[in-house]
């Protein structure tokens, strides 16, 4: 490439990383050399300058700067195992010509990074059964949280999905069992975020001053006396790790599991300290493209069920924000 170029974000690809966006469409650029153009105001998002790790969005326009002649074939992309096609077809809740919505397991990646190798971004070939074109991602779910995840069949699929997400006209549920019992047991956090270097690591933490805005709607649906209780979560916003933050951080209740953001408080005696988080994407409802909505529920990881049972709740599919619009 000799020119400069400005290319518009497409709704599927809204809320990657802007490196791993360059990775897709440029993938003979090395990290170090998209750092440089970074570094030295040549890439831009929206005309401002970027970093590599901030998120781009639908709509948004990037300028690239002229970066030599690609390679004359692009790299094959790796095969996909068979037992992890076989895998990703098994998580499979709902397929019609549109959109997949998957059972995402705790601990499978959405999108690959640093020394991540196997993710759903790599495999959706295996999900392109009679489609025409390869499915696409539209949103993200963080690799510890389990629970509903669609993926569009084309583009234009992918165009109104992205929007429906980026309009909010997408609503998701997610059941959590948290240590202690919120007070209130119910109601509204409003607390801005933001990513954060700490001496443990990147963080996201509480910041009134330079966060976003995050806006979760929460419920207690049981609790076992002040030991646990489980919460259904309902966030408005889609940051990153807003939920887990939310319950740890501002109602005091971290998820169990969560150790990244509750330390030691987020384990409970008497369940297994080594099982997963307890982070689950109950249930979505989101505009079709045929017109109309689907909804569409995922069945609890068995990590959770075991804990369900311990604790004595039922699954209960009573919606607690009936009367909330957003």
């Amino acid at each position: 490439m000799s020119g400069v170029q400005t290319i518009t974000v497409d709704p599927g690809e809204s809320e990657i990383r802007l490196d791993r966006w360059f990775k897709r469409h440029f993938p003979e650029l090395a990290h170090g050399r998209l750092e440089k153009l970074l570094r030295t105001g040549q890439v831009r998002v929206d005309g401002k300058r970027a970093t590599a790790g901030q998120r781009v969005g639908t709509g948004q326009v990037i300028r690239v700067p002229p970066l030599g002649e690609a390679p004359s074939e692009p790299a094959p992309p790796r095969p996909i195992a068979g037992r992890d096609a076989e895998m990703l077809r098994g998580l499979v809740l709902h397929r019609d010509r549109h959109l997949i919505v998957l059972n995402k397991p705790p601990g499978l990646a959405v999108q690959g990074g640093t020394a991540t190798h196997r993710h759903i971004d790599g495999m959706l070939e295996a999900l392109q059964f009679d489609a025409p074109e390869r499915p696409r991602l539209v949103h993200r779910l963080d690799r510890d949280t389990s629970g509903v995840f669609v993926v569009a069949r084309s583009a234009a699929a992918a165009r109104f999905l992205g929007e429906a997400f980026h309009d909010k006209t997408v609503r998701k549920v997610y059941w959590a069992l948290v240590v202690g019992q919120p007070k209130p047991r119910r109601g509204k956090i409003d607390s801005p975020i933001t990513k954060r270097g700490t001496a443990r690591g990147e963080r996201v933490v509480e910041d009134e001053e330079e966060g976003q805005r995050a806006v979760t709607w929460y419920a207690t649906v049981e609790s076992a006396g002040r030991q646990a209780s489980w919460l259904a979560l309902m966030p408005v916003t889609g940051r990153t790790h807003q939920l887990r933050v939310h319950c740890g951080s501002v109602l005091q209740t971290p998820i169990v599991g969560d150790g990244k953001y509750g330390g030691s408080a987020a384990f409970l005696a008497d369940l297994d300290p080594k099982a997963p988080l307890h982070l689950h994407a109950r249930s979505i409802r989101l505009p079709h493209p045929d017109g109309g909505s689907l909804s569409v529920v995922a069945p609890l990881p068995a990590h959770m069920q075991e804990s369900w049972a311990y604790f004595g709740f039922g699954e209960d599919d009573g919606d607690p924000f009936a009367e909330i619009d957003s």
